[in-house]
Order: structure tokens, then C-alpha cells, then sequence
């Protein structure tokens, strides 16, 4: 069972990190208040309305993935072009979630001059692929004055998927303009990806706020379902659906053996990660080696959301000695995606294989997330 602020082994990372979030919550809050007062456009969507709306958390959540306590709809701001990346951006009612700094958890509760919550996703157009080890930033302007400039919180949330995400305060109604930029992956590249992905590039996208418009979003409890373990669909829209990754059956490579999965694939779980496993017999353009190249591809349970950011690592036991001991590179490949990949020699049947977590996804959680994917114990298969 997991708490808002939950410790899990990092004590000092995750007090930094509580303390960090909470100075910049203080600071922008008392910037925007400060124009709020002289603006007058912010009380009707007020802290106190804010927190009667969104219900309590649930108590006693599983350490795994949880249907939330409510969902709010999502208005889209528009779709863009910023080099080969496409750029969604859309806003949400403001929220809780939860940065994750190491194995520790911080609650963000909602601020009291919050004004939405600002979401851009990003994704390569020609592959279709998202980009989960890129970078975004976002600045909002109007008349000469820059609100918001900020790097958002690289997040998981189970309607949206992989997403860059933050609540942001705006002074009043009106006409900004926003700006995303997006910083190139950090992943190793592969394949197409080779090469192409080196500069900056982005999208700029005219943003109307209205704080009734914002307060007028469908929001929707779930007082029978809150806190089973299940979760929400994707939205209906193109954005989140890229998030996904193929189901286990059209995951490219060879099956290693593990749990069958409802597909009929192999697949294996660990902290109620999903891990699909393959293997190619050669690895990608880019990925130095000869031999076979191990894939290893976690993602959530029911949506098949990448968990980006995270440390593997495999062993490779047979033939009575260790054919491979070392780290799962995170990679981004056009054709497989994002995925942690070695090239670990030549395999035989019955090696033994055991893949390592070192780090959890060090990604930000919105609700439903934040208690899952810790305690990863390692995974072992049979070649």
C-alpha cells in the first residue's frame, strides 16, 4: 500500500524532490495570484472549488494499477508540425499527480491559482511512433508577458499515455499564444532513426482560456469501480493512440518463453509491468554488435503504455557459464519502437534469462499509476 509521499529507499532524493515541486508550486502561485488580483478573472475557478470537485483518494490502493476516482473530459487546442515531430496540445481541468524521483513518490496537489492542466504529446510523424525519451518544453504568451516557460513533467496518465504534462496558471481570459518546443530523444536511435533526430524544432498553436470553459468540462465519478485493479481507455483520439505499443502477438522478433499471455504470446510481469521478450538475429543499424539482439519491451497492463526511463539490465546463463551480463539500452527504433535492447551473443535453447530492474520508470503519474511499478522483482525466462 502506497501514501502521497511515499519513501521507498532514496530519503533524501525524495524530500529534495517534495521540496523542489512545493517552492515552484509557492512561486508561480504567488506570481499569478498577484496578477489575479489586479485582474479579477480568476476566482470563479477558485482553490475551494477545485478540491470539492475532485473526490478523495481511495484508500487501501493496490501497489498496481487502479481504475481512478474520476476522469474529466480533455479540449484539444489543435495538432501541429515542429520538424518530423507532430505536436498535440490540449488542456484538461487542473489535478493531483505524482513526480517520481528514484524509488520515491511526491503527491502535486492542486494549486490555488491553477488554471488548467496544459498536456502536450509528441510523436514522429512518418513512423507514428511517440517519443517517450524526448524532451518538450512550453512557453504561453500575451501582450509582451510569458506566464508559462517551463519543461513539463514527462507522465503517464491512463487516458492520454505517454505525455509531457503540468498545471499552469494564466492571469486571465484571452488569446495566448504557446509555443512547444521539442528536444530530440536521448534514447539510443536505430534503424531510420539513425542520424535523423539530432535538432530542435517546434509548433505554435494560438490557446483560448476561459476559466467557465475550463470549469464547464465533463467530469465523471466512479464510486463503484475507484481503486479496482483496471483501468480507463485511451481517449478517442489520434494522440494517445500512438502511445501504444503493438500487443504482444505482432511485437516484432521470436518469443523467449514465459506466462502465456490472453493473446496467446509470451509475455512475463514484475510490479504489474508487463514485459514482452523477443529476440532478432541481428541488431539494428545503430546498435553496435554481432549476434542476437535481445528486445525487451515493458509496458502498462490494458493499454500498452511504454514505461519509458527505466534501468535494466539481463544475464544470459548457459552452457555452463554467463554469455551476457550487462545493461538493456533504452531505444528508440521506427520499426520496434521504444524498447531497452542488447546484443547479447548467440543464445541456445534452455540459457537461462533474467532481466533486472534498477531504476523504476521515472516518469510522473497521474492517478491510478502512482502506486504501480515499484518493487519490480527481476523477471527470469528459459531461451
Amino acid at each position: 500500500m502506497t501514501r502521497d509521499n511515499v519513501t521507498r529507499g532514496t530519503h533524501d532524493v525524495g524530500r529534495r524532490e517534495h521540496r523542489s515541486v512545493s517552492r515552484r508550486r509557492f512561486l508561480a502561485g504567488a506570481g499569478a495570484l498577484g496578477a489575479a488580483a489586479t485582474a479579477g478573472c480568476l476566482s470563479s475557478l477558485g482553490f475551494e472549488e477545485q478540491s470539492a470537485r475532485v473526490p478523495a483518494l481511495v484508500e487501501n490502493r493496490p501497489d498496481a494499477v487502479y481504475h481512478p476516482t474520476h476522469v474529466e473530459a480533455m479540449e484539444m487546442v489543435g495538432m501541429g508540425s515542429a520538424g518530423p515531430y507532430g505536436v498535440a496540445l490540449s488542456y484538461s481541468f487542473p489535478h493531483r499527480f505524482w513526480t517520481v524521483s528514484g524509488t520515491d513518490t511526491s503527491k502535486v496537489s492542486i494549486g490555488a491559482s491553477d488554471s488548467m492542466h496544459l498536456m502536450a504529446s509528441v510523436w514522429h510523424e512518418e513512423a507514428g511512433v511517440v517519443l517517450p525519451s524526448a524532451a518538450a518544453s512550453v512557453s504561453v504568451s500575451r501582450n509582451g508577458e510569458t506566464p508559462v516557460d517551463r519543461r513539463p513533467w514527462a507522465m503517464l496518465s491512463q487516458r492520454m499515455g505517454f505525455h509531457f504534462g503540468d498545471n499552469v496558471s494564466l492571469p486571465e481570459s484571452g488569446t495566448y499564444d504557446a509555443e512547444v518546443t521539442v528536444s530530440p530523444p536521448s534514447a539510443r536511435l536505430t534503424g531510420a532513426f539513425e542520424g535523423a533526430l539530432g535538432e530542435p524544432a517546434s509548433a505554435s498553436f494560438d490557446l483560448e482560456f476561459d476559466p467557465e470553459t475550463v470549469r464547464s468540462l465533463e467530469f465523471t465519478q466512479f464510486p463503484e469501480k475507484a481503486g479496482s485493479k483496471a483501468a480507463l481507455g485511451p481517449m478517442d483520439m489520434m494522440a494517445p493512440k500512438r502511445s501504444q505499443l503493438p500487443p504482444a502477438g505482432e511485437f516484432p522478433g521470436d518469443p523467449v518463453g514465459g506466462a502465456t499471455g490472453s493473446d496467446g504470446s509470451d509475455t512475463a510481469r514484475s510490479g504489474d509491468g508487463v514485459f514482452v521478450v523477443r529476440t532478432l538475429d541481428a541488431p539494428p543499424a545503430g546498435a553496435d554488435g554481432s549476434g542476437t539482439y535481445l528486445v525487451v519491451s515493458p509496458r502498462t497492463p490494458y493499454n500498452r503504455y511504454p514505461l519509458a526511463r527505466m534501468s535494466l539490465s539481463a544475464i544470459v546463463e548457459g552452457g555452463g557459464g554467463t554469455r551476457f551480463d550487462g545493461p538493456l539500452v533504452k531505444t528508440l527504433d521506427p520499426d520496434i519502437g521504444y524498447h531497452y535492447g542488447a546484443v547479447v551473443g548467440d543464445l541456445a535453447g534452455g540459457d537461462e534469462l533474467t532481466i533486472e530492474t534498477g531504476a523504476p520508470p521515472q516518469l510522473a503519474r497521474h492517478e491510478g499509476y502512482e502506486t504501480a511499478f515499484f518493487g519490480m522483482e527481476p523477471v527470469t525466462l528459459t531461451v
